[in-house]
C-alpha cells in the first residue's frame, strides 16, 4: 500500500478536487502473487476507482473512454499517407 501511494506522490497523481465537485470513491484491491511452486512471493495492493457512484446531471455530464481499434488506426494512417496529410 505504501509503495502504491509513494508512486502517486512521485508521479504527482494526487491533486486537490475542485471546490464544487465530489470525487468518486476508491478502494484498495489486495492480491498475493505466487511463484511457480505456489508459495506467496509478494503481496500487492492497488488503489482502484469505485465507479457508478455518480449521479447524472449532478456529478458529471458525460464520461467515456475513447478506444480505437488497430484496424481503424491503420486505415487512418494509410489514408493520410495516400493523400499526403501530416499527422
Amino acid at each position: 500500500m505504501h509503495e502504491e501511494l509513494e508512486n502517486f506522490e512521485r508521479n504527482h497523481d494526487l491533486v486537490e478536487p475542485p471546490l464544487n465537485c465530489r470525487p468518486i470513491g476508491t478502494k484498495w484491491v489486495f492480491k498475493n502473487k505466487q511463484g511457480e511452486n505456489g508459495m506467496v512471493v509478494r503481496n500487492k495492493a492497488r488503489l482502484v476507482a469505485q465507479g457508478f457512484c455518480q449521479k447524472e446531471g449532478i456529478d458529471y455530464e458525460e464520461t467515456f473512454a475513447p478506444v480505437a481499434r488497430l484496424e481503424a488506426i491503420r486505415i487512418l494512417l494509410a489514408f493520410a499517407a495516400s493523400k499526403g496529410f501530416k499527422l
